[in-house]
């Protein structure tokens, strides 16, 4: 049917407008909500990775704590290298620009130290990336703030430095990404990114 009429195609377009809005908004979750399927601060994606022994050993660590609450749980369970990965824009695809970012608070409890590599999508493989100590909180439940400041951030020579500056990793972040070299028990509550909004994909 054609819509000759100018009251016409100024409804159509008005109704189009609507769903597109309507859309975005159930997609992206309301300021302050959660996403409407499982996530820690919006954050959906985190993801046992498959290298080093842990558990579970891969897919989602996320677990029930209520209704609509969540926590996330890994175990690393030997001398040797795990990695546990958080998507920021929860897709792999995706990047977050935290240029202008503070840095992050983390609500977790570890058993253990272990660090966590800022992973540009300029630059994701490999173990060469720029790092900051996680400490361990005894089994504690703990918040705790870590800064983008450059020299807060170091590099492990086991596993070797990235060829770029940390503003280029902050300007195209793909992940966090958690290693450790031993047995820990870990669980995070939260995990907060100044000036960042995930937005919820599905």
């Amino acid at each position: 049917m054609r819509l000759n009429s100018t009251p016409g195609r100024v409804a159509v377009i008005a109704c189009a407008l609507l769903f597109t809005f309507g859309s975005t908004a159930v997609a992206n979750a309301s300021p302050g909500r959660e996403c409407d399927t499982p996530s820690i601060d919006r954050l959906q994606q985190w993801l046992a990775s498959g290298e080093g022994a842990t558990e579970p050993a891969t897919g989602s660590i996320l677990v029930p704590r209520g209704r609509h609450d969540y926590t996330a749980k890994i175990k690393f369970l030997s001398n040797d290298w795990h990695v546990m990965v958080v998507w920021l824009a929860n897709r792999f695809e995706a990047e977050a620009d935290l240029t202008d970012s503070r840095g992050f608070w983390l609500t977790y409890r570890a058993t253990d130290d272990l660090h966590v590599q800022l992973r540009p999508a300029s630059d994701w493989s490999g173990g060469a990336k720029w790092v900051t100590r996680i400490p361990s909180t005894g089994g504690e439940l703990v918040k705790r703030f870590f800064s983008f400041r450059p020299d807060r951030w170091t590099t492990l020579p086991e596993l070797g430095a990235p060829a770029y500056p940390l503003d280029e990793a902050l300007d195209d972040a793909r992940g966090l990404v958690f290693v450790g070299k031993t047995p820990n028990d870990l669980e995070f509550r939260g995990l907060r990114i100044d000036g960042h909004r995930p937005p919820c994909v599905h």
